[in-house]
Formats: structure tokens, C-alpha cells, sequence
């Protein structure tokens, strides 16, 4: 299942968990059911073709936004190191439905970022972080790279037909 299939990226695989072959995943993505649940999951590397795992099981870690996972086949913490820095995918096609104002990060990237609904862009978002809030990444044309909080006040619109969000920063935040 490889072959033209579009993948989302839901999640990063940053760090072994114990000595069982657990391992600590960094979520990009805000539906849990996707590390809690059991069946399967794709990881791949940097410049490789995603390959099957079975999810066995999977739980959050109380005050951090992290979760815990086990694979099938993973049993020992050299064999979950060995996997430290791969991506958790699943297939595009597994979104799940959204409520009005919810977006997926596939759709979000490479989006141009305004300041007017009708001027020029300043730039385009190249990522999306979570860390406790969601954060946009945004390459400017200038070439400098700025986090802006993904909340309503400061992107109040996000028009994916025509490929933009509007971005209303306060005062300062592009200068950071």
C-alpha cells in the first residue's frame, strides 16, 4: 500500500519509553484515536517508502502532550531506538470528518499567507507544530522562518479553495 497512496503525517516517533520496546510519539495531529486505537499505522524515514506496523497499544502521558505506543514485532528498547525519528502515518484517505473551522495539516501547507484578503502574500506556511498550542510555521519571502499561534484572532481566514490565509499579527510578532 505504498504506491500512489497520499499519507498523512500523524505524528513523530521522538523517543523510546522504557525497556519493552515502547515508544513516545509526538502528535501532529488532535484526534488521540490515532495512537489509542489498535491496527495499522505506517512509519517511514527521511527519503523512504512507508512501511506497515501493527499499533498494539497506545496511551497519553498525563500533563504532556505525548503519547506512548507499542508495535508488534517492537519488544526491547535497542529495537524502539532504532526507529527514533520516523514519522507515524496514515493513509489521506482515513480523515476523519471536521467540524466547520477545523483543517488538516496536508491541507494547510504551502498555503500563501496574506495580510489583506486581496494584496500580495508575504510568505507560505511550511509546517504546523504543536506545543500545547498549535503553532504555523511560515517561511517569508525575505527567508526568515516565524511560528504564529494558529487561533482565530490571528488567522481569522483560511481559504483553501483559493490557496491563502489571512494572517492579522499583533504588533511585533513578524519581527520575532
Amino acid at each position: 500500500m505504498t504506491g500512489s497512496v497520499d499519507w498523512l503525517i500523524v505524528g513523530k516517533l521522538v523517543g523510546a519509553q522504557g525497556l519493552q520496546g515502547e515508544l513516545r510519539v509526538n502528535p501532529r495531529s488532535d484526534f488521540p484515536e490515532r495512537f489509542l486505537v489498535p491496527g495499522k499505522r505506517w512509519l517511514s524515514a527521511k527519503n523512504t517508502s512507508p512501511r506497515e506496523v501493527k499499533l498494539i497499544k497506545g496511551r497519553s502521558l498525563p500533563g504532556k502532550s505525548l503519547y506512548v505506543v507499542r508495535f508488534a514485532g517492537i519488544n526491547n528498547r535497542n529495537e524502539a531506538e532504532a526507529l527514533i525519528g520516523q514519522n507515524l502515518l496514515v493513509p489521506a484517505a482515513n480523515r476523519p470528518e471536521l467540524e466547520e473551522d477545523e483543517f488538516h495539516l496536508l491541507d494547510l501547507i504551502d498555503l500563501q499567507v496574506r495580510l489583506d484578503q486581496r494584496g500580495p502574500h508575504i510568505g507560505h506556511v511550511t509546517d504546523l507544530t504543536s506545543a500545547g498550542n498549535d503553532l504555523l510555521e511560515i517561511q517569508l519571502i525575505e527567508g526568515r522562518k516565524v511560528l504564529v499561534p494558529f487561533v482565530k484572532q490571528i488567522v481569522p481566514e483560511v481559504n483553501l479553495i483559493e490557496g491563502w490565509i489571512l494572517l492579522t499579527p499583533p504588533s511585533g510578532l513578524l519581527e520575532l
